[in-house]
């Protein structure tokens, strides 16, 4: 096994998830219910060892909930397993971020159901046409952790666009993220003069343009103005008289690359504020996965870094973000200036890297060596054939040493996986054809 150069503790996923089932024969099914009946089943083992069960199959249920979505849990196989995770999986439990998050997400509470074999539900999925609408002017707005974007889009050409910073992460004022989003899209209107959509690229969870959990909105009192927050982009939009329609920012980043290559079987995969995915089809549609692959486990070492809002470890919101960069600068030996934001730090680290500092390259050598793991894992969810990397932790040398890292990763440990999905980074096409061309593609009229 490649360990990374600045991580020698990593535990990868799907090498402790392949080694324990070499050794499991006891059949096990694990199938998790979203909405409209949908369902993501996976059939595997179990062994002997209760304790080996109880993490195996904890680590698999939260990967499918990060990957496809979910409320409700249904389990055959083994009643003790089964205890294990109702328990763990509550609102006092061991998961109880992952309960909150998604009973918030679909507005019905979390369950463990424990099956026979014969009663567990089979898969079903759906998939949704979304997007690749270009005639006339549209708005496209893309709200980041760290800024906002905003462009005027005609005829699928770019005609005007503006970055704005804000800190939405640590306001907790509700009308600070209104009127902030507010001012950006009429800054947009008064450039497009005829524009009468905007399509909304957003980080979080949507449902029915909903923002029904975000990051963005995360210090916002959920008792209190809750609500308003899952409503924002509807409530913004209603206000000024405009037609709108949000996606999630992965989707949009998925969508931008299959729109731009003219393929699909896309996860596109944004290392920024955090870790964004979206995944596109064999049909050029969305799957209806949810892929908030930045709370997915990436390592299974349990002494692993701790993301700050779910509370675990392991997850790909240490391993592909801005946060990942300055975690293994600390390992490196590189000091920075612990008065910068995030973004500065991030950005630091690169200019020693464009400066040929050796202690920033492993940085992104070891960042490649994650993302060969994690892609074979991935894999074993979506049906991926194109994974495009993007984001502020790519710009640069970085994005390339990730890219090629990641390669000989999966040529070197995972010969079949290298051979099945092409992994790059943007290229001219993919830019011109970028998140704000696809989101401002999203409304249908």
């Amino acid at each position: 096994m490649i360990l990374p150069k600045l991580d020698k503790d990593f535990i990868p996923a799907v090498v402790y998830n392949r080694e324990f089932l070499k050794k499991a024969n006891k059949p096990f099914v694990i199938a998790i219910e979203r909405e409209d009946g949908l369902v993501y089943r996976k059939d595997t083992f179990l062994t002997d060892n209760f304790e080996e069960n109880c993490f195996y199959v904890e680590r698999l249920i939260k990967t499918i909930l990060w990957a496809a979505g979910g409320y409700k849990v249904h389990l055959a196989g083994d009643d003790a397993v089964y205890e294990y995770i109702k328990e763990a999986y509550t609102l006092t439990g061991l998961r109880a971020f992952d309960v909150d998050f998604w009973q918030t997400t679909y507005e019905h509470p979390f369950e463990v159901i424990n099956h026979s074999f014969d009663t567990v539900p089979k898969a079903k999925n759906a998939s949704v046409h979304i997007g690749r609408h270009l005639n006339g002017t549209r708005i496209g707005f893309d709200a980041g952790g760290s800024d906002m974007k905003v462009a005027v889009v005609k005829e699928g050409e770019t005609i005007w666009s503006k970055e704005i910073v804000w800190l939405p992460k640590v306001n907790p004022d509700v009308n600070y993220h209104y009127e902030e989003i507010k001012k950006a899209i009429l800054m947009a209107m008064e450039v497009a003069g005829d524009a009468k959509s905007v399509g909304i690229s957003t980080a979080g969870v949507l449902v029915k343009n909903r923002a029904m959990v975000s990051s963005l909105f995360m210090a916002v009192d959920k008792a209190k103005d809750g609500d308003r927050a899952k409503n924002i982009y509807i409530d913004v939009c209603r206000d000024i008289g405009i037609k709108m329609a949000v996606a999630n920012d992965g989707d949009v980043a998925a969508l931008a690359c299959s729109m731009a290559l003219n393929l699909n079987s896309v996860l596109g995969l944004a290392f920024g504020t955090s870790q964004a995915g979206g995944y596109i089809d064999r049909n050029g549609h969305v799957s209806g996965y949810m892929t908030e692959l930045a709370f997915a486990p990436v390592d299974y070492n349990k002494n692993a870094s701790r993301d700050p809002w779910s509370g675990d470890f392991g997850v790909g919101a240490e391993y592909f973000s801005q946060d990942a960069v300055i975690r293994l600068a600390k390992t490196a030996g590189i000091d920075i200036d612990e008065s910068l934001t995030p973004a500065n730090k991030l950005k630091a680290v690169q200019e020693l890297l464009e400066a040929g500092d050796s202690r920033a390259e492993d940085i992104f050598e070891t960042i490649g060596t994650y993302l060969g793991y994690a892609l074979v894992n991935y894999d074993e969810i979506y049906d991926i054939e194109n994974v495009q990397i993007a984001g502020r932790v790519t710009s640069g040398r970085g994005g390339d040493i990730i890219l090629k890292c990641c390669k000989e990763l999966l040529e070197a440990e995972f010969p079949e996986t290298a051979g099945k999905i092409n992994v790059f980074l943007p290229g001219e096409m993919e830019r011109r054809v970028g998140q704000a061309v696809a989101a401002a593609s999203l409304c249908d009229d």
